[in-house]
Order: structure tokens, then C-alpha cells, then sequence
């Protein structure tokens, strides 16, 4: 197993090199990563859908819902709540400003473009029916909730869904095997689903899969598309990078960083 300060060693190449990254490459990447995502947040409705118990339904829904981080951990796309990272060797000068902004912007607008297909792909192919239309239901009344939240709410399950989603991003870095990656970032990830933290890029899939539902399912809805970018989406944001940034990658780098003074 690599060591915390062996990760930080390695994770400025990585760094460098998302940072360097073509712009269509770095698109398609985000699409690939959004796509996953919302793979595995379709997974976890279809359980959610198909169990009666609630706290059950939870508990497996976030069994599944790691699916989308594996992908993305070992096919090696790119992923805006994970990239927050990129404030360690940021940190250490490694990387420059600019370059982390252009992949977060253009890997956000990836992950954006490929949660939304994804959407459209399931609500549009009536895969909402299922279960007695009980599929189609659970994808409404996810919307209803995730845009039903406080601005401040939203913020502080942000900031505590990403903590996790970049320790999970981490571990799997500590393996060198496919087997050992899966179990590093499984754990993490089951636990901020579980939990009811708020992720930017799931959020892209639930809500407007949610909102498309309700409408071709002819379910009553109180969803909006303002509810969805300015009283989930930007708050979620902000508290991701708040979470993913400003608490694991600066706390990394603390720890087992380069200074100037080492």
C-alpha cells in the first residue's frame, strides 16, 4: 500500500497533467465521469423504488451508488468533486491557478453534459415505469427534496459529502491492484450516500431526471429549474470545494506536503 506522503509524491504528476490537459480531451473525460455518476445514482433509485422499507431502501441504495466513483477511479476520467485535490500541489506550487480553474470549469461542464444524458436516456426510455410506476415516483420525490433544502443545509451537506468523496478519491490511490482501488474508495462512498450528503455532479442526474420524470410521468412536481441551479446546484458547489479543498487537500497538504521551509 502507498503511503499518504507517497500519494502526494505521485499526485503532482497527475496533477501537471490534468492541468495540461487539451480542452476536448478534458470535455470528454468529464462527460465520461458524469455519465458514470449518474449510472450509479439511477442504481441507487431503482433500489430505492423497488424496496418498501425506507431506512433498507437507503442502506442498499448506497451499497450501488459507488459504482459510478469505480468507474471513474479506474477507467481514469476526470470528476469536478474529486479534482478539488488539485488545491494540494496547488499548495505546493506545483500547479498554477489558472490551470486548476480551466479543469474545473471544463471538467464541471463534462460532468454536466454527461449526468444530463444519462437523464434523458432513462426518463425518456420509460424506464420510470417500472415497479408499477414506483421508479418514475422515486425520481420525483428525489428532485422535491434535494431542491427543498436550505441554502445553508445545502452548503454544510456539500462540504461533508465532499470531505469523503476525496478521501475516496485518495485511498484508491493507495493501491497499486483493481481490486484494492474498489476497496478503498467503496467505504467512503456508501457512507456519504447513506449519510444524506450532497453531491454536485449526482445532483446534475437527480434533480433533472426528476424534473423530466415528473413531466413525462404527468407526476405533480414542486421542483424548479431555479430550485435546481441557484437553491442546489451553486450552493452544493461551493460547499463540495469548501469540503474537497479547503478541508482534505489543504489538511493534506499540511501534513504531507512540500514547504518552502522543508
Amino acid at each position: 500500500m502507498n503511503s499518504s506522503k507517497e500519494i502526494t509524491v505521485s499526485y503532482r504528476t497527475i496533477a501537471q497533467n490534468k492541468c495540461s490537459m487539451n480542452t476536448g480531451t478534458l470535455l470528454v473525460s468529464g462527460i465520461f465521469s458524469g455519465a458514470f455518476i449518474a449510472f450509479g445514482a439511477f442504481g441507487s433509485q431503482i433500489l430505492g423504488a423497488s424496496v418498501q422499507d425506507p431506512g433498507l431502501a437507503k442502506l442498499l441504495g448506497s451499497l450501488v451508488f459507488p459504482v459510478g466513483l469505480t468507474l471513474v477511479c479506474c477507467v481514469g476520467t476526470e470528476l469536478f468533486t474529486g479534482n478539488a485535490l488539485l488545491v494540494l500541489p496547488l499548495l505546493e506550487k506545483k500547479v498554477d491557478f489558472k490551470g486548476v480553474l480551466r479543469n474545473w470549469a471544463l471538467v464541471y461542464i463534462g460532468n454536466f453534459i454527461g449526468s444530463l444524458l444519462v437523464a434523458c436516456l432513462v426518463v425518456y426510455s420509460s424506464l420510470g415505469s417500472l415497479f408499477g410506476g414506483a421508479l418514475a415516483e422515486t425520481m420525483v420525490s428525489t428532485a422535491v427534496a434535494k431542491t427543498s433544502l436550505s441554502v445553508s443545509a445545502t452548503i454544510l451537506r456539500g462540504i461533508l459529502c465532499n470531505i469523503l468523496v476525496c478521501l475516496a478519491v485518495w485511498l484508491s490511490f493507495a493501491a497499486g491492484e483493481l481490486s484494492g482501488k474498489i476497496i478503498g474508495l467503496y467505504l467512503p462512498t456508501m457512507l456519504f450516500v447513506l449519510c444524506g450528503f450532497e453531491h454536485s455532479v449526482a445532483n446534475m442526474y437527480f434533480i433533472p431526471a426528476g424534473m423530466m420524470a415528473a413531466s413525462f410521468h404527468g407526476i405533480p412536481s414542486a421542483a424548479s429549474l431555479s430550485g435546481f441551479l441557484l437553491g442546489n446546484l451553486v450552493p452544493v458547489t461551493i460547499g463540495n470545494l469548501i469540503g474537497g479543498a479547503g478541508f482534505v487537500a489543504a489538511g493534506l497538504f499540511l501534513l504531507f506536503g512540500e514547504h518552502e521551509s522543508a
